[in-house]
């Protein structure tokens, strides 16, 4: 019985260390950019996961709709948003 818990204590311990290290810190960025994307709201400054830079224009139930260049609107998923920009950054 001794022998087998000596065995089973290393792998227990990695597992504790993965979870710390990576799991961990993985579930805290998705529940922060879950809810980032919930919080959104018109005129915030945001940038889409694919790079677009824009101003939301208008928030429903699983979109936004962003005002991009010379007055163009698009519709995004909100998952689509990766973040808000600070307007006092730029």
């Amino acid at each position: 019985m001794g022998d087998s818990l000596g065995t089973l204590l290393p792998i227990i311990a990695m597992f504790a260390i993965m979870w710390f290290l990576l799991i961990r810190p993985a579930q805290k960025r998705q529940k922060q950019t879950k809810s980032m994307q919930e919080s959104l709201k018109r005129g915030d400054k945001v940038i889409t996961i694919g790079g677009i830079h824009g101003v939301i224009d208008a928030v429903d139930e699983g979109s936004v709709f962003l005002k991009v260049a010379d007055g163009t609107t698009l519709q995004f998923d909100r998952q689509a948003v990766g973040r808000v920009v600070d307007a006092s950054a730029s």
